[in-house]
């Protein structure tokens, strides 16, 4: 064999075991590449599967259309906005008051609402409430029950509050109706107040710091024994005390209040001249109020419902900061007195039964 012969045949050699690694090489890294998109294709194949038997066990005989199945965010979008983009969508409202042009000169920081039904008869003892709580930042809103507006003009205050009139409706059809929890949404507590009461020992920021150091989501001020006109013993006054959540007082087969009592008018209770609700204690109640509710005889017994828990821990009356009751005669008078009473009797009456399985 010629030397020539020789290299030729060892160069040859050479590249075959060059080819060989090559190829070898080659298919190692195709064999890669084939697990690495196969292990992001499985799951995809699989929830295609997992697709395909939903489909099928959707099917329905008869040809009746397969249910949609919605997802979680149009299950949770406000009714008649699933059209909308879901940025645009405004769930809530407020009842703050806005300039024709241009934003309002300062920032409203209030945190509470305060609404009361009114005649004009009482001017004097409304103007002293809502000079209170206006300059104590809330927001206030008069229900005018006897339909006059224009004669409360001459108070300074007038303008900044929201009026709205309707002609002897009571002050749980104005808030039925004006008060939606939607639109009180960014109000923590919302005050709904009869017209009739002295506030010259109450102020309203002071009261607010007890019930939200207390946890208290329904409550009411306390009366003054000596000048209020008291219905209940548990909503007078307690003096040296900050508040009480229950009353004391004897009495024979289970008609007294103990410290065993768990039931109104014993705990858990407030009359409805000047309830004070949390936001969410106020959503509850909203729709707690029927829609031909009057003068709400016997919803004070329902609120326990509506405590966000424990009545008795969270229904209380505040006697550091307390009021005047005078109990003067409002909506309706001598005229309408007579049909009054039936409408309250019968509400009272409709009442009684599901008061009393509350109780027991």
């Amino acid at each position: 064999m010629k030397f020539s012969d020789f290299f030729s045949l060892l160069v040859d050699r050479k590249s075959r075991g060059t080819w060989l690694c090559t190829l070898l090489t080659v298919s190692a890294l195709l064999l890669a590449i084939f697990v690495i998109v196969g292990s992001f294709l499985a799951p995809e194949r699989k929830m295609e599967s997992v697709k395909w038997e939903l489909n099928d066990n959707l099917q329905v005989p008869n040809n009746s259309q397969v249910p949609k199945v919605s997802n979680c965010k149009d299950q949770c979008r406000p009714s008649g906005s699933e059209a909308l983009p879901e940025g645009i969508v405004s769930k809530t409202s407020n009842l703050n008051m806005r300039p024709l042009w241009g934003f309002p000169k300062s920032k409203n920081t209030s945190v509470s609402l305060f609404a009361l039904a009114v005649g004009v008869k009482q001017k004097h003892l409304v103007d002293k409430m809502v000079r209170k709580f206006l300059y104590s930042g809330f927001v206030v809103m008069l229900f005018h029950y006897d339909g006059i507006v224009d004669e409360w003009k001459n108070l300074g205050w007038s303008d900044d509050i929201i009026h709205v009139s309707a002609r002897n409706q009571t002050k749980w059809w104005f808030a039925k109706r004006f008060l939606h929890p939607d639109i009180v949404a960014e109000y923590s507590y919302i005050f709904l107040w009869d017209e009739d009461l002295g506030v010259e020992n109450f102020d309203p920021k002071r009261y607010l710091s007890i019930i939200k150091n207390e946890g208290l989501q329904i409550s009411q001020p306390a009366l003054d024994r000596k000048k209020s006109d008291v219905h209940h013993q548990i909503t007078a006054r307690v003096r040296k005390s900050t508040l009480h959540r229950r009353t004391f007082k004897p009495g024979v087969n289970g008609t007294g209040c103990d410290s065993k009592s768990k039931a109104p008018p014993c705990t858990g209770w407030i009359e409805m001249m000047a309830p004070v609700f949390s936001r969410d204690a106020w959503r509850c109640v909203w729709y707690m109020i029927q829609n031909d509710l009057i003068h709400a005889w016997g919803l004070d017994i329902q609120l326990g419902y509506c405590a966000q828990g424990d009545r008795t821990k969270n229904i209380g009356i505040v006697d550091a900061e307390y009021i005047v009751h005078y109990s003067r005669p409002t909506l309706g008078g001598a005229n309408g007195e007579n049909n009054t009473m039936v409408q309250s009797e019968n509400e009272n009456k409709e009442f009684i039964a599901p008061c009393q399985a509350f109780i027991d």
